[in-house]
């Protein structure tokens, strides 16, 4: 990196944290710091959700993820736009009408301590995990491409949020990620831009959409039901509803987001607009990823995109150096094809997409056979495919700004987390069984801005020891389905199925919770093959049918 990218990157950094602490330096009292004192407007309460949601793995991972599998992954987001509708009619006037810090508070009244207390626990345990991914995320691909120092790149990323996240608290989370979003749209325009400018004078977009068509990469319908397929349209309308019903109604991060809101209104306002524009801003993104494809089918790409300097000594095997000449002489032949194609002198893509075909059989090869040399090295490299292309082909300064992009959106995300968790365990532990009422507000608030510093210093304690996975965008999904199932079924309960009462309810999301990770356990070991989105139907469904099977129980029972 250059001087002037370093620059930009710390300048950028620095004074949205210093923007942040700054504007928030007054809260005195534990409802503005845990609540904002209700004054966000409906923009600022849009644009927050959707930071808070589109953490640095998304900018990182998403066009990776349509560089490799193509645009299918926008299906996950189908159910979205239905779930806030449902969200702002039944969830949002149940909430603003209690003056609820927490979801969790709500669940208390409507059925006992226990299944407050449990559910509250639930969302700890999947938020608590998530928050060091989200650290670790950019971290290890930063470390890898860049040659920083991993665990000092994790401290950086920790220690800013953990600032301004503990001086301001709800408030400084909600309008640093106004800025922090429009860092990050304004970094992925920039990308789109130059990758652009990578492609030959002949091929616009247009053309470039016909390339990545031709190549199996814009089939963004799949009408197809196998359960093992986790991007069709039935899992993403079905899963991706319950997954976004879950998330955002009932996941502390997202609902801190708009229990700060000016009103009933503004809140629902701010929920509509992530509605509205979740489904663009991440086609966007796949879009991106799309054309870094197109990009390198006339640009040489490198045969594996985690160039790292352990992997440096084993590609002096000579068995490796053979696959990657072959693999440069078919991209340069298909390369021809394309050239040709683009040109008017030919119209079929049936050499090119089998040479296409051959490049990534070798490209498999080869990252097999790295992995026998090289044990450490993790074969799967969606997540280093874009931040590559980057400091490939974007120009010194603009590189700083892309690297403030991804730092934006680890903060943004992970200061929503730890903003909620220190939220839930106030409210919901520490208020509920060790403070003394309303008595001493200073010693509240103090406690919550202590428990906001130990939940981001956990969160980089979990980065710091977390292991990279397949995918990273996937993995906090996962992550999420594994608990986020249970948690919407007593909800579901709580607002929809007034006569089943909390003890049912209580077992019945440990007997969902438990069947979900055996599930999982199968899926895993390949026992079974099902959608992880469809751990949030199956967890949801088994709460239902589970309590409602045991208060008809104890009725038959009393009787």
């Amino acid at each position: 990196m250059s001087g002037i990218d370093w620059a930009i990157l710390v300048l950028t950094l620095l004074s949205i944290v210093l923007y942040g602490t700054w504007k928030t330096r007054k809260n005195s009292n534990l409802e503005g710091y845990l609540k904002g004192n209700n004054s966000e407007n409906w923009a600022t309460i849009g644009l927050s959700i959707m930071a808070t949601q589109a953490s640095a793995i998304t900018f990182l991972s998403t066009p990776g993820q349509a560089y490799e599998d193509g645009m299918g992954f926008i299906q996950i987001y189908f159910g979205l736009p239905l779930a806030m509708i449902i969200i702002s009619v039944f969830f949002l006037p149940i909430y603003y009408r209690l003056k609820v810090y927490t979801a969790y508070q709500y669940l208390e009244q409507r059925f006992d301590v226990k299944v407050r207390s449990l559910t509250a626990l639930l969302f700890l345990l999947s938020r608590g995990l998530s928050a060091g991914i989200t650290i670790f995320a950019p971290a290890i691909i930063l470390s890898t491409l860049l040659d920083w120092n991993l665990q000092l790149t994790c401290l950086v990323i920790g220690v800013l949020v953990i600032v301004y996240t503990v001086s301001g608290g709800s408030r400084a989370v909600s309008i640093t990620q106004k800025w922090q979003m429009a860092v990050i749209m304004l970094g992925m325009f920039v990308a789109f831009y130059y990758v652009l400018d990578t492609l030959p004078n002949e091929v616009g977009i247009a053309e470039g959409v016909e390339i990545a068509g031709k190549m199996g990469k814009m089939e963004i319908v799949d009408l197809s039901v196998q359960s093992s397929e986790n991007y069709t349209l039935w899992y993403g309308l079905l899963g991706g509803l319950f997954l976004s019903l879950s998330y955002f109604g009932t996941d502390q991060s997202q609902v801190q987001r708009y229990l700060g809101g000016k009103s009933l209104k503004a809140s629902r306002m701010g929920l509509m607009m992530n509605g509205i524009l979740k489904i663009p801003m991440q086609f966007f993104i796949l879009f991106v990823g799309i054309m870094v494809f197109v990009s390198y089918q006339f640009n040489k790409p490198p045969i594996i995109f985690n160039e790292s300097v352990t992997i440096e000594k084993a590609v002096q095997h000579e068995d490796l150096i053979a696959i990657e000449t072959n693999y440069d002489a078919i991209h340069k032949l298909k390369q021809i094809e394309l050239q040709a194609i683009t040109k008017g002198e030919k119209s079929d893509y049936t050499q090119a997409q089998h040479l296409q075909a051959e490049q990534d059989s070798l490209r498999k090869e080869y990252k097999t056979k790295l992995q026998n040399l090289e044990p450490t090295y993790e074969k799967t490299d969606h997540d280093y495919i874009f931040l590559n292309f980057v400091l490939n082909y974007l120009p010194k300064g603009l590189i700083g700004l892309l690297l403030a992009m991804i730092f934006s959106a680890a903060m943004s995300s992970t200061a929503g987390e730890l903003n909620a968790l220190a939220s839930t365990t106030t409210i919901d532990y520490y208020k509920k069984f060790w403070s003394k009422g309303d008595e001493d507000e200073k010693k509240d608030l103090k406690v919550s801005k202590l428990l906001t510093v130990g939940w981001g210093v956990l969160a980089i304690i979990v980065a710091l020891t977390a292991g990279l996975f397949d995918n990273l965008i996937e993995l906090v999904n996962i992550l999420g389905s594994l608990f986020y199932g249970t948690i919407l079924g007593v909800f579901l309960i709580a607002f929809f199925f007034k006569k089943i009462g909390g003890k049912p309810t209580f077992y019945g999301a440990i007997i969902a919770e438990i069947v979900v990770l055996i599930v999982h356990l199968l899926n895993v070991y390949e026992v079974i093959e099902i959608s992880y989105l469809l751990y949030n139907l199956i967890g949801s469904a088994l709460v239902i049918l589970s309590a409602y099977l045991i208060q008809s129980i104890q009725k038959s029972n009393n009787n």
